[in-house]
């Protein structure tokens, strides 16, 4: 068993988003991003499931041309091989799920 919390040891990337593993297990991985006001994670593919969850701020989340505005609260699933890209619409904290099983 591991226990850690989300707002621990909290920081931002001053150019590009920053990620921090939090918890890694066999079956799944979490994993905090900050992002600043502004910033972005290019389009890129996922190789397991995912799922984002907005802790704090709000994100337009971009598939297939479609962009999906994620405020604090929201959830959003991702299928492998999907292309997404992410951008911070305020200074935002989502928690990463990959399901390493699926």
């Amino acid at each position: 068993m591991e226990k850690i919390s989300i707002y621990e040891d909290l920081s931002y990337g001053e150019t590009a988003p920053k990620l921090k593993v939090l918890l890694n297990t066999n079956s799944i991985e979490e994993i905090r991003i900050t992002f600043k006001s502004g910033q972005i994670m290019k389009e890129h593919k996922a190789a397991h499931p995912i799922v984002v969850n907005v802790i704090e701020g709000e994100i337009e989340f971009k598939i297939n041309e479609e962009v999906f505005i994620l405020p604090k609260g929201m959830l959003i699933s991702v299928d492998t091989n999907i292309l997404h890209e992410l951008k911070a619409t305020v200074d935002s904290i989502l928690r990463l799920s990959i399901n390493k099983a699926g």
